[in-house]
C-alpha cells in the first residue's frame, strides 16, 4: 500500500459520486453522496487494512465537509 494508492481511492470516490444520477439539492445532499460511496468503498476494498482505509476515508470526508461549508461532525 502506498500514498499513491490511497490517493487513487479518493479519485475513484470522486468519480463515483460524479456518476450518481440526479442533481443534489444542497451541500448536505452532496456530502451525503460522498458518505454513502465512502461506506461502499470501505465495505468492498480489500487491498488495505480496514483501519488504514477507514482513517483515510474519514479524513477525506472531513475535508469534503469543510469544502462544502458544512459544520463539523460533532460526536453524539
Amino acid at each position: 500500500m502506498t500514498i499513491r494508492s490511497l490517493a487513487e481511492v479518493g479519485a475513484r470516490l470522486e468519480e463515483a459520486v460524479a456518476l450518481l444520477p440526479g442533481e443534489p439539492a444542497d451541500p448536505a445532499e452532496i456530502f451525503d453522496r460522498y458518505e454513502m460511496v465512502a461506506i461502499q468503498v470501505l465495505d468492498c476494498l480489500t487491498d488495505f487494512t480496514p483501519e488504514v482505509l477507514e482513517h483515510y476515508l474519514m479524513g477525506f470526508l472531513d475535508q469534503k465537509r469543510m469544502a462544502l461549508g458544512l459544520p463539523p461532525d460533532l460526536p453524539e
